[in-house]
């Protein structure tokens, strides 16, 4: 390891023990900043577990919708995001106005908003999802009721599969990281690995879905290497998660689907911004109470599924 980059992580790890921190990096971040990190895992998981702990800060490694989260879980401790530039182009794409008016244009139908989505947006929603529990939660509703599931289509067009009686309404939103993934992708890897199992997250194209021996989250595809036996993945999702994997499984090999799956927004955070965010406690993500409290609402329908 770099000289360097070693001495930062020290320094960042005994300034969190002087500010009574956690550190949350979350699957998608540098491997620098998930060596330092007390907890990785995908963004809900993380929050839930942050609202647990007995600390007074909580530096999010992530993106600011998931900043926001953990501060909608945690309104009593301070939430700092390393770069408050750090954001999310999905997330970007439905805002509590647009979700206002389609609602009404639809006929008021039952607003299901993926976790992907800003604090205000998922005030403006029903219930909360995530990619690992979508499904289940549409799958829970009343079945006479339409559905309105936002922001990401692709997502959308995965739980509709499941309930193709109902009615579902898809906002256009999409992850550009995982809109970039082709089947072709896919299958040129299987023709050099045909063992390989893939791995596929949801909010990837459905071509590239029916491709895939396991459609699931960051977390799922973690549990999947575990319970499956398999030693070769072919993985469908941004390339952070490699780093995890093949610390918790070096046994296995994992081939990242396509070159183009990095976010650069997750990249955005760095060592430096880390130690900087904890000297200074800053920048920190806060969410008005009015918002609070309509969107905790969200989030607490889908956690009492």
């Amino acid at each position: 390891m770099d000289k360097e980059i070693k001495e930062l992580q020290e320094a960042i790890s005994k300034l969190k023990e002087e500010k009574g921190a956690v550190i949350l990096a979350h699957y998608y971040q540098r491997r620098e900043i998930q060596e330092v990190a007390d907890y990785i895992g995908d963004s809900l998981e993380l929050s839930r577990r942050a609202a647990s702990l007995p600390v007074g800060v909580i530096v999010f490694c992530g993106v600011h919708f998931m900043a926001e989260t953990a501060a909608l879980l945690s309104p009593e401790k301070r939430v700092v995001l390393p770069d408050l530039e750090a954001g999310c182009p999905l997330a970007d794409m439905a805002t509590p106005e647009e979700v206002r008016l389609r609602r009404e244009a639809l006929g008021h139908p039952l607003v299901v908003c993926y976790v992907n989505t800003s604090a205000a947006v998922k005030g403006e929603s029903y219930i909360c999802c995530t990619s690992a529990n979508a499904v289940e939660v549409v799958g829970k509703l009343p079945e006479e009721a339409a559905v309105l599931f936002l922001p990401d289509r692709n997502l959308g067009a995965y739980v509709k599969g499941f309930y193709p009686q109902r009615a579902i309404f898809l906002w256009p939103g999409y992850c550009p990281v995982h809109e970039g993934v082709e089947a072709e992708d896919i299958l040129r890897l299987k023709e050099l690995h045909p063992r390989a199992k893939v791995l596929v997250h949801p909010e990837c194209k459905p071509s590239v879905v029916e491709l895939a021996d396991k459609v699931a989250s960051t977390s799922g595809m973690v549990k999947y290497v575990r319970e499956s036996g398999a030693g070769e993945f072919i993985v469908a999702t941004e390339k952070g998660i490699l780093h995890h994997l093949a610390k918790v499984y070096p046994e296995a090999k994992f081939y990242l689907a396509s070159p183009r799956l990095e976010c650069p927004d997750m990249k955005k955070i760095t060592l430096e911004k880390c130690y900087k965010s904890l000297l200074t406690l800053e920048p920190r993500v806060q969410v008005p109470p009015s918002v609070r409290e309509r969107a905790r609402r969200a989030v607490e329908r889908m956690l009492r599924l």
